[in-house]
């Protein structure tokens, strides 16, 4: 036939000097089509989860997140806050996390939390500065009305605590710490309740347990601002301070939310800020004042 068989063409053309350079092409193309297949499955991943924590969003108020106390809300973060507290003794302690972190909403109404270790510079050498207790966080929403229908909520939660602080930094045993928190919005008005407990796993008798009601009024002023003022209640069951009952007021302001994007609707990406100080206004009190600063990065 004067032709050559398909299969003797396609060996000589493998056995050419420059086939090895069109081998190496061939492979690299293929790696550049798997990963741009792998990140537009990565996009639709992060899409979708967007799409779905939007929605879940958008069935509850968009109040801001108060600056000390636990929140109805499920809000999806990256949060860093910074204390300084002055004790008694009029000695100061830095704390750096503030047992804030990564909150997340998977979906099914919740909110899942992890509370990186904070770390505690006390500018005493009586105390060593050192690392604090990892936590954990899981919060139901029970019911919730965005403003247009109804401006209200009510959600469930439960923390656990593990002992890896360093130097007494944290606790000798790990807790749970269940509560009940809701709120009611009137306008540019709103107030948050919330009320839990503080159980140990152990050493209850030096530990003891502990009760914290803390309630909240915020109003939203102009596009960005929260001014808001927090009252703080913890009462003492058993351990050293048994019977004993501290308060404090604690005003301050928050700032929400600055968008990253601000002419893309669909885009979460954005930031807050807020300063606030809890002030000791009962008799008994384990500090003087604390001064809060947080800040949290939103997606």
């Amino acid at each position: 036939m004067g032709l050559i068989p398909w299969w003797v063409d396609r060996a000589v053309f493998f056995k050419q000097p420059y086939s090895d350079n069109m081998r190496q092409k061939a492979i690299t193309l293929f790696v550049l089509l798997a990963a741009t297949s792998a990140l537009h499955s990565q996009n639709n991943v992060f899409s979708k989860w967007e799409g779905r924590t939007s929605a879940a969003q958008a069935k509850q108020p968009s109040w801001s997140v108060p600056l000390i106390s636990p929140y109805p809300m499920l809000i999806q973060v990256f949060r860093a806050d910074f204390t300084r507290q002055i004790t008694p003794a009029l000695t100061s302690t830095w704390n750096y996390g503030a047992s804030r972190g990564l909150n997340l909403i998977p979906g099914f109404s919740s909110e899942f939390d992890f509370y990186y270790p904070p770390y505690i510079q006390h500018n005493t050498p009586k105390a060593k500065d050192g690392f604090g207790d990892v936590g954990f966080l899981y919060k139901y929403r029970i019911l919730s009305a965005n403003e247009k229908q109804g401006n209200y909520m009510l959600s469930a939660q439960a923390t656990a605590t593990i002992t890896t602080g360093s130097y007494s930094n944290g606790s000798t045993d790990a807790s749970v710490s269940p509560t009940l928190l809701g709120g009611k919005g009137f306008g540019k008005f709103d107030i948050i309740s919330c009320l839990g407990g503080t159980l140990p796993t152990g050493d209850t008798n030096k530990l003891g347990r502990s009760i914290a009601w803390n309630n909240t009024a915020q109003y939203h002023l102009g596009k960005y601002l929260w001014p808001e003022l927090e009252v703080n209640t913890t009462r003492f069951l058993g351990g050293k301070n048994g019977g004993k009952t501290q308060n404090f007021l604690s005003p301050g302001i928050t700032f929400s939310k600055f968008k990253f994007h601000p002419d893309d609707e669909k885009s979460r990406l954005g930031f807050a800020t807020g300063a606030g100080m809890q002030i000791a206004t009962s008799q008994f009190h384990t500090y003087n004042h604390e001064l809060v600063l947080t800040s949290r990065l939103i997606f």
